[in-house]
């Protein structure tokens, strides 16, 4: 609270305590009195008025009613001095009182003023008359207290302890008796049950200052005295406030409120200790609805509303504890403070609450007689403004400040550094509200406006200083005006709305409103005008083309509107009343056009008065004088999304919506990212026609087809025509077809209810905008009657659309047709056959019959049928009416089973039985087929065929039981099994003894049961090979091997192959120890062929083990001579021990290598290549003892196909091996003599091998060398010319998967006989392909050798 001024005690004396009061109802002087016999008289700013000088002390001072005349008496003489506070002059009343003059008090409602004197005589003095009333002997004792009520009652108190109520004229009413002194008498009103008349019924008193004396008037005999807690202290001070409510100060700090109402009287219902020693006072200000108590060195001021909550507190420094008393003016604004040591403080309280905006500037009153300037936005240092009057308007514009009061005005000019005075101007009346832009101010009063230059221009016509609106002799009663940049505007009593154009300085528009305008509100340019009318309602106003719009949910008590500053919001608005904020947005471009929409209300606290908006932030000024920035409940999105839970980001979302921020809109529905968030955002960007916005949001949905549909509709410039098309997007079809009659291509109203098949509309529309479309539209209309069964309005259509053009032939074709289904549909039959057989379309004859059908006229369904050659149908109706003659006569085209079954139980009947078997294969009933051929035509090799081409079980079942019938018991036990009689055709395989024919017709498709059947019919037969082949079919593994390797089983090997399936199958240890015994001889003393051995092992996937045997087997074979057989096996072993990588025996590897060898000799030479052939035939020589039967052949043939190739030294060297004793009468005769001449005439000439390089390190190796010195490998080999492999010659057999050189195998494979080399398949030079990388080969290679 600022300090306003200060009277110090050395004008009231340093002794004593200060009487003081402020002017009623104006409050625009204080009266102040001490010890020092003047009174002073100050103003509201502290400056001394008048003083009046007492012949002694002033014992009572008091202000009538009015404020007008301030009465003061004092201890010295019996006259009342009375000053005039409208001329500052004092005058003397004669009281003819005698003795001392004690209390005065004014009438509150009229021109009585009271004077009581020591001895307890009154005077009434009436100040409008000069009546004076002496009452002699009212008391017997001093009057020290009194009031007047609003009755004009007069309640006094005196020190003869009794308390008098009298009537204005001094007539004693009521007397009451108390038992200790009165003080601070009250009048107020003290509630009860009973309903009675608002007047104030109630004298209060403080008696002895220890109780509350309570007097109803009404009911004198019952007074009420209320008393406190001890230790409360001595009653200082009470006040009345509210329903009843009495707040009472006490000595010792506490300040308590209680009730007087009948039933709650006493109450207390509220108490704090206020002040820690002492309360000397207590004021209340039901203007503010504050109170206060002072004590020690401080006020504090309570809400009444909340008393809990402390609202102020002021601090007299140099109060030294001696505060006293304390007053607040009738406003409110000044509350004064005295002391003991007769010091007078007055604080602000309340400043009237002026303040006004242009734009972001702000200005506002902060002290009364000081002004501060503003704009927090443009970051402009704010400052004040030092006034020379108390202001009652304020008005701020670009470079101006005005204040004026009552009809004068002061103008301030804006600069960096402060305002500084420029003029001051006197108006013809008192002003009511004052604009300013940058040159001009525009000034109501007494209903009319005056137009005028801020600062005088030299250059300006004397018609442009100055004009006053209306002009004369319109009779206009001006109610409101705004004033823009560039217009001036006002609303008049007769409802119409002005637009001044300043520039041109004349009238530009005018607008007529059915009732009087009581508040213009235009946006900054003036382009958007908001009016209020007497009706309360709001309208906005586009001056452009005098369109309004009505402002929803306008609240009826609205005290002015705030346009939004913030660039991006400038359809924005913010009505405001006294309790809350309404804001509003204002959309120039929807899809229905312009609209106004309540965007949500904000509470708006007491006491504060909006001054302007800026970015949802409201600043308002308040009592205090300071401004408070309160931010919109419908801005709450002015956040980071991330700082707000789920629930506030969509209310967040949906503001950003309402006011077309949807920059902020995108990061929040990016934030909550749901579908639903963003359907609706992309729904709001559609509505206010933001084509290229819905097209991005559609596009982060992934809805392609509204994309698509946008983009078609993006360069659209006709805003009646993109409304139209996004309200067709939004299915508002009604309204869309509106928006496209109104655009420049109302054909889209047509189109559009086509495509939505709206039919009956669009043939409205068709009617204007194109009826050559008439037709085709009819005949749309047309189909979808019928289709919802309104039969005969689809007729009037369609034959509404029949064109007859020879160009519309097709189209007048579907309307016959129509025209045919319809007729047929409203009974007219004939008509319709007659239409559907004209048009030839068998689709339509076709769809008739199917009418017909329905109608159950089966001779016309079945006649149109035929015509449109739906032969099924046409028979299937035929047979219904018994026509088989026509039915016969379609049969052949005829494709449904039904209808062939039909005429063949017909024909059967007639005894016709080769049509009738004819007909039921037709209709695929094969039992019937059967049947017939066996019963009927003794056919038995037809049915036959029946049976074995369909597999009919039934079938089946009756030829078997013919063929039985004849002794045909093989074929009959062949047509049980597939009719699924098993057991039958068991029973007669072991009654005719034909197991064996049984076995091989069950084949494998019997069950374990039948299988255990047939085996144990055979071990009963003694026949063990066939039993075990069943007990081994039948899972029975045991049983199998035991008939398998029994002495009485069949000895040709047979035996123990499938005694070795059984024990592979069987994976059981036992089993296989015991046909290993078996094989070994163990059981019967005859070992087994080695091979068998091996198959068991392999059976058993124990390839280690069969590998072994494998070798073993080989080398059995290699020395017998079958050098295939031995390949073969190695082979086989060594694919095996691949396939499962399982490490592969040198032994084997080089074992395979040397027969490949030796069997590649015979290719090549059949191919004519002797060196390849010679260079094998070495390397098979070097292991001449793994070929023992053959060596002098071998040998031979070394000898001479070395000669051939060349290899002299290699020939020699073996034809001198031959010539040993042992092989020499071995060799062949007609080889002998030559290979002896080699011997004794050698010649040793040989060129050096060609070497390739390694493919694991690329070394030179010679070519069929295997082995590489270099890297230590072994060399794959060429499975065709048995050289080691090359990597950039590598291709792999598709056979075999060994490797081969690419380019002599593929040579090879273009032979028309090529077989591989390693297993004898044959293949073609299409499947080879050229590997590129050997390297996984080599890899696995190195793998699974065991070297």
């Amino acid at each position: 609270m600022k300090r306003v001024f200060f009277v110090s005690e050395k004008l009231h004396g340093a002794q004593g305590s200060v009487r003081f009061k402020w002017q009623k109802k104006q409050g625009n002087y204080l009266a102040t009195s001490g010890t020092s016999r003047t009174v002073y008289v100050f103003d509201r700013r502290g400056d001394l008025k008048s003083e009046i000088s007492l012949p002694g002390v002033c014992t009572g001072l008091d202000w009538d009613k009015d404020g007008d005349v301030l009465a003061v008496i004092q201890d010295k003489s019996g006259v009342v001095y009375l000053w005039d506070a409208n001329t500052h002059r004092t005058s003397q009343l004669d009281s003819g009182l005698k003795d001392q003059l004690t209390f005065l008090t004014w009438s509150r409602i009229g021109p009585q003023l009271a004077i009581g004197s020591s001895k307890g005589n009154l005077l009434l003095y009436n100040h409008q008359t000069s009546r004076k009333v002496p009452v002699m002997g009212k008391h017997s004792k001093k009057i020290t207290c009194g009031a007047w009520n609003a009755q004009n009652l007069l309640a006094l108190g005196s020190e003869d302890r009794s308390v008098s109520v009298s009537s204005a004229d001094g007539d004693t009413v009521n007397v009451a008796q108390l038992r200790a002194e009165p003080g601070s008498m009250q009048f107020s009103e003290m509630k009860t049950d009973e309903k009675s008349p608002h007047e104030e019924n109630t004298v209060s008193a403080i008696v002895g200052k220890k109780t509350m004396f309570l007097l109803n008037i009404n009911d004198p005999e019952n007074p009420i005295e209320l008393a406190f807690q001890s230790r409360y202290g001595n009653i200082v001070s009470y006040q009345w406030y509210g329903d009843g409510l009495l707040l009472i100060g006490f000595s010792n700090g506490f300040f308590i409120v209680i009730s007087t109402h009948v039933k709650e009287i006493g109450q207390e219902m509220f108490q704090a200790r206020n002040h820690k020693d002492t309360l000397s006072s207590t004021a209340i200000s039901l203007t503010l609805q504050k109170a206060a108590t002072c004590g020690d060195n401080s006020v504090k001021i309570h809400d009444l509303s909340e008393l809990k909550e402390m609202y102020a507190i002021i601090t007299v420094e140099d109060a030294q504890g001696q505060l006293d008393r304390m007053e607040w003016t009738d406003d409110g604004q000044l509350l004064t403070v005295s002391t003991r040591t007769g010091c007078v403080h007055t604080y602000l309280t309340k400043l009237p609450i002026l303040g006004d905006a242009s734009g972001t500037r702000l200005a506002y009153l902060t002290s009364l007689l000081e002004m501060t300037v503003s704009n927090n936005v443009d970051q402009e240092p704010s400052f004040r403004v030092e006034l020379k009057v108390e202001p009652t308007f304020v008005c701020v514009g670009l470079y101006h400040l005005a204040v004026g009061m009552n009809n004068r005005a002061w103008f301030y000019l804006l600069g960096e550094r402060g305002a500084e005075l420029q003029s001051d101007k006197e108006y013809l009346g008192t002003v009511n509200k004052m604009m300013l832009n940058g040159e001009y101010a525009a000034v109501l009063y007494d209903n009319k406006l005056q137009l005028h230059m801020i600062e005088a221009d030299p250059d300006a016509g004397d018609d442009r200083e100055s004009r006053m609106f209306p002009d004369k002799g319109r009779g206009l009663q001006i109610t409101c005006a705004a004033l823009t940049s560039d217009f001036l505007l006002f609303g008049t009593e007769s409802g119409s709305l002005h637009y001044f154009y300043i520039e041109d300085w004349q009238y530009v528009n005018e607008f007529r409103h059915v009732v009087a305008i009581r508040g213009v509100y235009p946006d900054a340019a003036g382009t958007r005008v908001i009016i209020i009318d007497d009706k309360s309602d709001g309208l906005v106003y586009n001056p452009v083309n005098d369109a309004t719009l009505e402002i929803p949910n306008f609240s009826p008590s609205t005290l002015g509107i705030l346009w939004e500053n913030y660039p991006n919001d400038r359809t924005v608005f913010c009505a405001f009343d006294s309790e809350k904020l309404y804001t509003y947005a204002l959309y120039r471009d929807t899809m229905t056009g312009p609209q106004c929409r309540l965007v949500g209300t904000s509470k708006l606290p007491f006491a504060h008065h909006p001054l302007m908006l800026y970015n949802g932030e409201v600043s308002c000024v308040t009592q205090s004088g300071k401004i408070v920035a309160l931010t919109l409940s419908t801005h709450t999105f002015l956040c980071d999304p991330a700082d707000l839970p789920l629930p506030e980001r969509r209310t967040a979302f949906e503001q950003c919506l309402l006011l077309k921020r949807f920059r902020e809109a995108w990061l929040f529905a990016s934030a909550i990212d749901s579908s639903e968030t963003w359907c609706d955002f992309a729904k709001a960007a559609l509505h206010h026609l933001d084509i290229e916005l819905a097209i991005r949001v559609y596009r982060r949905i992934g809805d392609v087809g509204m994309v698509w549909s946008l983009q078609g509709i993006q360069e659209v410039e006709d805003k009646n025509l993109l409304a139209g098309y996004v309200a067709m997007f939004s299915e508002n079809f009604n309204l869309a077809q509106e928006l496209f009659l109104s655009s420049t291509y109302p054909a889209a109203a047509l189109e559009m209810r086509q495509d939505l098949l709206h039919w009956e509309q669009a043939l409205q529309l068709a009617t204007k905008l194109a009826p050559h479309e008439i037709p085709y539209i009819s005949k749309q209309y047309a189909q979808q009657l019928e289709f919802t069964g309104d039969h005969s309005g689809a007729l009037f259509h369609y034959e509404k659309a029949i064109t007859k053009k020879p160009e519309d032939a097709e189209h007048d074709e579907s309307c016959l047709g129509g025209v045919a289904r319809m007729s047929i549909r409203n009974g007219d039959i004939r008509r319709g056959v007659g239409l559907a057989l004209q048009t030839g379309n068998k689709q339509l004859q076709r769809d008739c019959a199917v009418l017909l059908e329905n109608m159950k006229q089966l001779v016309e369904a079945a006649m149109l049928y035929e015509k449109s050659q739906s032969h099924d149908k046409a028979a299937a109706l035929y047979i219904r009416t018994k026509n088989w003659v026509k039915v016969g006569e379609l049969l052949e085209n005829v494709t449904s089973p039904k209808i062939h079954a039909q005429y063949a139980k017909a024909k059967e009947a007639d005894g016709k039985y080769r049509d009738a078997a004819r007909a039921y294969e037709a209709a695929k009933d094969y039992d019937s087929v059967i049947r017939v051929n066996l019963d009927f035509l003794q056919n038995p090799d037809e049915a036959v065929r029946v049976v074995r081409e369909t597999q009919s079980v039934d079938g089946a079942k009756m030829v078997a039981r013919f063929f039985e019938r004849l002794g045909d018991f093989s074929s009959a036990m062949q047509f049980l099994v597939l009719s699924k009689c098993g057991d039958e055709a068991f029973a007669m395989a072991q009654a005719h003894n034909q197991m064996e024919q049984y076995a091989e017709i069950v084949g494998d498709e019997a069950s374990e049961d039948e299988y255990l059947a047939i085996a144990e019919y055979f071990v009963g037969d003694k026949r063990l090979f066939n039993a075990g082949r069943f007990f081994l079919k039948a899972g029975q593994h045991t049983k199998a091997l035991h008939n398998f390797i029994h002495p009485t089983s069949s000895d040709d090997g047979r035996s123990i192959e499938m005694a070795i399936e059984a024990v592979g199958q069987a994976q059981n240890e036992q089993l296989t120890y015991q046909l290993i015994d078996y094989l070994m001889g163990e059981t019967d003393g005859v070992p087994k062929d080695a091979k068998y051995l091996f198959r068991l092992y392999m059976a058993l996937q124990q390839f280690r083990e069969a590998a072994r045997t494998a070798i073993i087997i080989a080398r059995e074979d290699q020395n017998s001579g079958n050098y295939r057989q031995a390949h073969d096996v190695l082979f086989s072993m060594y694919a095996e021990l691949k396939k499962n990588r399982i490490r592969i025996p040198r032994e084997m590897e080089q074992n395979l290598m040397l027969l490949h060898s030796y069997i590649l000799v015979k290719v090549h030479v059949k191919l004519g290549d002797h060196r390849m052939a010679s260079r094998m035939l070495v390397r098979v020589a070097n292991s001449i003892s793994k070929f023992p039967s053959h060596v002098v052949p071998i040998l031979t043939s070394t000898v001479v196909e070395c000669q051939r190739a060349g290899l002299k030294n290699s020939a020699f060297s073996y034809a001198a091996m031959l010539m040993r004793p042992e092989y020499r009468q071995k060799i062949d005769a007609k080889y002998k003599k030559k290979i002896e001449q080699i011997v004794r005439k050698p010649d040793k000439t040989e060129e050096e091998e060609p070497a390739t390089p390694c493919p694991f390190c690329s070394s030179p190796v010679p070519e069929t060398k295997l082995y590489c010195s270099e890297c230590k490998n072994n060399l794959p080999y060429c499975i065709f010319t048995g050289r080691h492999m090359v990597r950039q010659d590598w291709t792999q057999c598709p056979r075999c998967n060994f490797p081969a050189l690419h380019s002599h195998y593929s040579r090879y494979a273009q032979t028309c006989d090529a077989l591989c080399p390693m297993n004898g398949e044959p293949f073609s030079a299409d499947e080879l392909t050229l590997v590129g990388d050997p390297s996984s080969y080599l890899k696995e290679m190195t793998e699974l050798s065991d070297d």
